[in-house]
């Protein structure tokens, strides 16, 4: 007799559990709303990097031309 195929499952990180606790307690729009509210931090977190990259070019060059 053969025995059974063991078939590999992922076990569920600490965000997929959160993620299914969130689908549980709250509606899709609510779900929605809080998906976009990270997603404009992480933009805004974007943009801060991008003008302090910004910054340091300007001081750069202003270094050299002076």
């Amino acid at each position: 007799m053969q025995a059974a195929p063991v078939r590999a499952t992922a076990i569920p990180t600490f965000t997929d559990a959160l993620r299914a606790v969130e689908s549980l307690l709250m509606g899709s729009g609510q779900r929605t709303a809080r998906r976009n509210a990270w997603t404009a931090v992480l933009e805004d977190r974007r943009r801060a990097k991008d003008r302090v990259e910004a910054q340091h070019v300007l001081e750069a060059v202003a270094s050299r031309t002076s």
